[in-house]
């Protein structure tokens, strides 16, 4: 039997925020390129499909920054309930 899962709009929020972060970074990184390589205008909308693979890129990376920093607390949190 499955069980349904369901996801809080807080959290689904959050989550879009996050991404949107993301993508901003992404372009600002995109915009910085085009202004220290003297490149073309042009080059802020034909390389937004690079755009977007950086931004998903981040997302991902931050997502695991954070896997790895709710598992320190969890591990942190575990240790002080054992040792009291």
């Amino acid at each position: 039997m499955m069980k349904d899962i369901t996801i809080k709009e807080s959290t689904i929020r959050r989550e879009l925020y996050v991404l949107l972060a993301m993508l901003i970074v992404a372009f600002l990184a995109n915009i910085y390129a085009i202004m220290a390589y003297d490149g073309q205008w042009s080059e802020l909308f034909s390389q937004l499909h690079i755009v977007l693979l950086l931004a998903i890129f981040l997302y991902v990376f931050v997502g695991v920054i954070r896997l790895i920093i709710f598992g320190v607390r969890l591990l942190i949190a575990r240790n002080k309930s054992s040792v009291t």
